[in-house]
């Protein structure tokens, strides 16, 4: 860790869960901020969180409009939101509104911590991007727009290098099919050529498509691309 610790700010209504957060995050060096609902949270903003880990059942402000609020506030801070299992509709709308990541309850502190370790990494990447990423064998230039797996040159189309762009772009995070079709279409335009692009990247890139180890489907949410090493 820094000599400096990294402040998370943690905002959730249970006092169980803010204990376990509490206890994980501490014993990895983590400077820890609390608030039980959105109100305190808002007031918070003021302490300078690095992260922010967002419960979206608060009793007083209704989790996405308090995202909504933070990133009036701060466009940047990384936000990994907790919701509950078989939400797809609402962890979809949590990152269209600019949540990094999500975890659902109940979660491993081990996943948290790579979650969150995600989230810092792509947020410096995003201020001072690397034009080469590398993720196990892929390797992807950025400035020549070379991509290889290991010693071999893929060949991909141009909307096929864009899908894969925008990926490597956001590496480690997960992005929404609507995302992604307003990046590389018009938004309107039917999900399944998405699912198309993704199928033809797979076939180019992973050894085995039918179990990828590069681009990753988040069920029912969208995908994402394997963080750098």
């Amino acid at each position: 860790m820094n000599a400096t610790p990294i402040k998370v700010l943690v905002i959730d209504d249970e006092p169980p869960i803010r204990k376990l957060l509490r206890m994980g995050l501490s014993t990895q060096g983590y400077d820890i901020l609390e608030a039980s609902n959105g109100k305190i949270a808002l007031e918070m903003l003021a302490e300078g969180p690095a992260l922010i880990i967002l419960d979206l059942g608060l009793p007083d402000i209704q989790g996405h409009d308090l995202l909504r609020m933070i990133r009036g506030r701060n466009e940047s801070v990384p936000i990994v939101v907790l919701s509950s299992r078989g939400d797809e509709a609402g962890k979809v709308q949590a990152l269209d509104l600019g949540a990094d990541d999500y975890l659902t309850k109940p979660f491993g502190m081990d996943e948290l911590l790579a979650r969150l370790r995600a989230a810092l990494r792509h947020q410096l990447q995003v201020q001072g991007e690397r034009p080469v990423f590398r993720s196990g064998d892929l390797s992807v230039d950025l400035v020549r727009r070379i991509v290889k797996v290991g010693d071999k040159d893929i060949k991909l189309s141009p909307k096929e290098y864009d899908l894969l762009r925008v990926l490597v772009q956001h590496a480690g995070k997960v992005l929404t099919h609507r995302f992604l079709l307003k990046e590389l279409w018009d938004e309107l335009t039917d999900a399944q050529y998405l699912r198309v692009y993704v199928r033809q990247l797979r076939q180019k890139i992973e050894a085995d498509p039918e179990r990828p180890q590069f681009v990753l489907t988040e069920t029912g949410i969208g995908y994402r691309l394997r963080a750098a090493d």
